[in-house]
């Protein structure tokens, strides 16, 4: 793996990072590489994105809801590795090739809720400035809560940190590539 940043072989790392990456493999069956960099920089900027995940994974928002914001953040940034990674994420939500190609242009015309919460994520993402109240009205019409729309706003953020690091790692997939 030739990649940016320094990343330790996963079997060579010690203490925080060693207890880290047995956690992720116990869970996931292996560690990622984008976790590998993380861990093997910033052990508890790690821990801190792992309990942020699984804060936002027993929140308000469903798994599909979290896959749609992952997904359509994760494309408008360009970052090819979360794309793949969140491709897999997403058939386990239960979408289908199709529907996350539609989530990654930025619409769902499958559920307009869905279809609300993806234009709101990539306005928020792709503009500068205040909101406009209309944009944050049209989300709440469409059946989000004040505090579900606080936890977009957190996975948005926890999506647009992998994306940078694997951004800037130039981070090698050890998931399929997604055309």
């Amino acid at each position: 793996m030739t990649t940016r940043l320094h990343t330790i072989p996963v079997q060579d790392a010690t203490g925080q990072t060693a207890e880290l990456f047995g956690a992720i493999r116990k869970a996931i069956g292996k560690v990622p590489n984008a976790y590998a960099t993380i861990g093997s920089n910033a052990p508890a900027v790690l821990a801190n994105a792992l309990q942020t995940g699984q804060i936002l994974k027993n929140g308000a928002l469903s798994a599909r809801e979290l896959e749609a914001i992952n997904l359509a953040v994760s494309e408008h940034t360009g970052c090819d590795y979360c794309v793949a990674a969140h491709t897999l994420m997403g058939k386990l939500a239960g979408y289908s090739g199709q529907q996350m190609r539609q989530l990654r242009e930025g619409s769902y015309p499958d559920d307009v809720k869905i279809d609300a919460l993806v234009r709101f994520v990539l306005e928020l993402v792709g503009t500068r400035g205040t909101v406009p109240a209309e944009s944050v009205q049209a989300v709440r019409a469409a059946g989000y809560t004040d505090g579900q729309i606080v936890e977009v706003i957190q996975a948005m953020s926890a999506i647009l940190f992998t994306n940078m690091v694997n951004r800037v790692n130039d981070t090698t997939l050890d998931f399929p590539a997604v055309a």
